[in-house]
């Protein structure tokens, strides 16, 4: 009956439509989008997305991830910025309308460095101190190739003479840096961060200890180790064996999960005790897939919507229900899929029940509605991009690719705003109509997502006791 009426809404749509088209004739035609400039390219959105500011950033493939402080008293967006010279921006959006870039950092010698370098910023809070990381991926051959990532007091913006870097975190005995990192507050109080590394393994490190550490001793925090179970043979000895997490809480089960995408598949792991993690269940052997990439639940950690880095892959959507009740080893047929256009490839996302906000490379800024896992449908779009097709991330002599566009994505819980990081094009900052806020409970669903609440900590968990 739901379809029925949908499809006679759209048949409605199709027909008002097509009358418009008919009546406005040639005025209709001269109002068309020009995407006849670039063939292919595609261009604005669809009604309901709205473009609050655009700030053109150093572009052509130099803008990485993105992350947003959620405290609408701390209006602050910190964006990577990728290749040479390496770095962090940081860009005050006390007006949404006005972005402007307030401070960005430079690593030292940035053309002695080689590799990927800054990909992945992330903050947090704890005792009252505000603290940004950025996560880098330089190679051997140039300085820096066990760096995995600079922390920074950021407390005392929006004054930045107050910036302080405190620490860096190497890595000496997995050279190549940390291409991504989760930044979380623990049931336990803790505040971690959650990176990669050029091992088997996703390392844990306690903000507070690695500040304590400080100077190039960051790695002295380190808390905790969650391993990959399967050893990617196709990337060689478990290189990069964890390619992006999440990190929640379940109130449920009274649990910290960690969900990895890595070598094989997916991974879901009891972290509450970080020095202990627990392989709960599993979504491999997958048609399709050796290795997730992408990797995030709803907030009741039942479904997972999850990416695998190929053209013409759909993100795909997994019931975890029989994988945590223990009824099946392994999770290896999805229930849903969803894909902005079948020639492209969607990259990050971020669940706001029952919506997904995708950054999908090529198609900008995607919004899907979820609520039936099985027959997920876009809500709203706008392509930030603006580029040809295939002309992004070489994978080749000649060859181009479809990594061009909207890498990162970051939703503002307090007031729906929505930001992205754009290879090409730099920072936007979009609203959608109806989406001014979220919280879980207005859904039925825990209040929970990537947005932390770094005073009081997770919602349902226990409070910490105090150890005299």
């Amino acid at each position: 009956m739901h379809r029925s009426s949908r499809s006679t809404r759209w048949s409605s749509s199709l027909g008002i439509a097509l009358l418009s088209v008919v009546g406005a004739g040639a005025v209709a035609l001269a109002q068309a989008p020009q995407t006849d400039v670039i063939p292919g390219v595609k261009v604005g959105g669809s009604r309901n997305v709205h473009v609050l500011a655009h700030v053109p950033l150093d572009s052509i493939e130099k803008t990485a991830d993105i992350t947003i402080e959620q405290e609408l008293s701390r209006p602050y967006v910190y964006t990577a910025h990728r290749l040479k010279p390496s770095g962090v921006d940081i860009i005050s959006i006390k007006d949404p309308t006005k972005p402007k870039i307030i401070w960005s950092w430079r690593i030292e010698n940035p053309d002695l460095h080689l590799g990927a370098g800054s990909l992945n910023p992330m903050y947090l809070k704890s005792k009252g101190r505000y603290y940004l990381t950025n996560a880098y991926q330089f190679i051997q051959g140039g300085p820096d190739f066990d760096l995995g990532a600079t922390v920074w007091d950021v407390t005392g913006l929006p004054d930045t003479s107050k910036i302080k870097e405190l620490a860096r975190i190497h890595v000496p005995e997995a050279p190549g840096g940390f291409h991504e990192s989760y930044s979380y507050k623990h049931s336990n109080g803790a505040a971690l961060l959650f990176t990669t590394s050029q091992s088997a393994y996703a390392f844990v490190y306690d903000i507070d200890k690695v500040v304590a550490a400080g100077g190039q001793d960051g790695h002295k925090g380190l808390v905790g180790k969650v391993p990959v179970p399967v050893t990617d043979t196709m990337y060689g000895a478990a290189t990069r064996a964890y390619h992006d997490f999440y990190v929640g809480y379940d109130p449920a089960t009274k649990q910290d999960k960690f969900y990895g995408a890595g070598a094989g598949g997916y991974y879901v792991y009891d972290v509450t005790d970080v020095a202990n993690p627990k392989l709960l269940t599993s979504m491999t052997g997958i048609a399709g897939i050796t290795r997730g990439h992408t990797f995030t639940p709803t907030p009741d950690g039942r479904y997972a919507v999850v990416e695998s880095e190929y053209q013409y892959a759909p993100l795909r959507i997994f019931d975890m229900k029989p994988g945590l009740d223990g009824t099946v080893k392994t999770i290896s047929r999805p229930v849903g899929a969803w894909n902005a256009d079948w020639k492209d490839l969607a990259h990050n996302m971020e669940v706001r029940w029952p919506y997904v906000f995708v950054s999908a490379y090529e198609d900008g800024l995607q919004v899907f509605n979820m609520m039936d896992p099985a027959n997920p449908y876009t809500v709203g779009y706008y392509h930030t991009c603006g580029c040809p097709h295939e002309s992004g991330l070489r994978t080749g002599p000649g060859q181009g690719s479809v990594m061009n566009g909207a890498w990162g994505v970051q939703v503002r819980n307090a007031d729906g705003l929505i930001v992205i990081s754009d290879l090409l094009t730099g920072f936007w900052a979009l609203k959608m109509d109806g989406f001014d806020g979220w919280n879980g409970h207005q859904w039925g669903m825990p209040n929970v997502s990537s947005a932390q609440d770094w005073d009081n900590g997770p919602e349902g968990a226990p409070k910490p006791q105090k150890v005299s």
